[in-house]
């Protein structure tokens, strides 16, 4: 967004420490367009993991963003260094929805949104606290960065009901994994193009494609097409490394009137 660009560019952006609740949560830290949180379900399991979620609780006419922005957005991102025992945090994203602004278009949420946090441990038997640096957009009329720290001591109220079922409902709903009858299959393209072929139940006006450009990649927006009674989407690609990634893939989220589900692209 061309907005987001000039507030980056010309405006000071506020850092401010949340205080730790007395809860499986941090405090509140409030902007503008809504407020932030991070929330985890307490105790880690015997992997060493904690679960938790970005809680995103946006007002009314405010958007934030899917793991891929565009061109000009920013992704929600989250910088666990500063945390004691915490090797990572995973973010993980709902189905998104289409937005248009009238600068591009891009993939986010217009509602509020709980994006799902898997955190590694160091030292699995070993106290852990999570200070994480969170950046994220998110947008009205024009788009205003949030940063801020939130901190959360898992273990400071680890049977936390509430913490939990948020936690819970969050992670179960997310996109299922893709499967042969519902998922996407890629089909040649060229150096500028990727090309899939969708499978998916439900009306096909109501299902579209979204794939994140990460490790250098830069996609546009999807055009459709039907052939062989078949929903076929077709990406420009924008940008790509100067050498093709021969390690893992591109995320990809198809979404269906009948739910959404996800997956990784080879890289084209």
């Amino acid at each position: 967004m061309q907005s987001l660009k000039i507030l980056l560019l010309g405006a000071a952006i506020g850092l401010a420490a949340a205080l730790p609740a007395s809860a499986s949560s941090s405090a509140w830290y409030n902007s503008e367009g809504g407020k932030v949180r991070l929330v985890t379900s307490g105790k880690p399991d015997d992997a060493g993991r904690i679960y938790g979620v970005l809680d995103i609780a946006l007002k009314p006419g405010w958007k934030t963003y899917w793991r891929d922005p565009g061109d000009a957005g920013v992704p929600p991102q989250l910088d666990v260094s500063a945390s004691t025992n915490i090797a990572d945090a995973t973010l993980s994203f709902p189905a998104p929805q289409r937005h248009d602004d009238g600068y591009g278009k891009w993939a986010g949420y217009n509602y509020p949104v709980s994006l799902p946090v898997t955190f590694t441990l160091a030292a699995p038997n070993q106290p852990a606290v999570i200070d994480a640096d969170v950046f994220l957009g998110i947008c009205e009329s024009i788009c205003i960065p949030v940063q801020t720290r939130l901190s959360v001591d898992p273990a400071s109220d680890p049977d936390n009901a509430d913490d939990a079922a948020l936690v819970k409902a969050s992670f179960t709903a997310l996109p299922a994994a893709a499967k042969p009858d519902f998922g996407i299959k890629v089909l040649p393209g060229d150096h500028e193009t990727l090309v899939v072929e969708a499978s998916f139940p439900g009306d096909p006006q109501a299902a579209d494609f979204f794939v994140a450009g990460e490790r250098d990649y830069m996609f546009g927006t999807p055009s459709r097409a039907e052939k062989d009674g078949k929903l076929i989407f077709t990406v420009p690609i924008l940008d790509r490394p100067s050498t093709t990634p021969t390690d893992g893939g591109l995320h990809y989220t198809l979404t269906s009137s009948a739910g959404a589900v996800e997956g990784l692209l080879p890289f084209p």
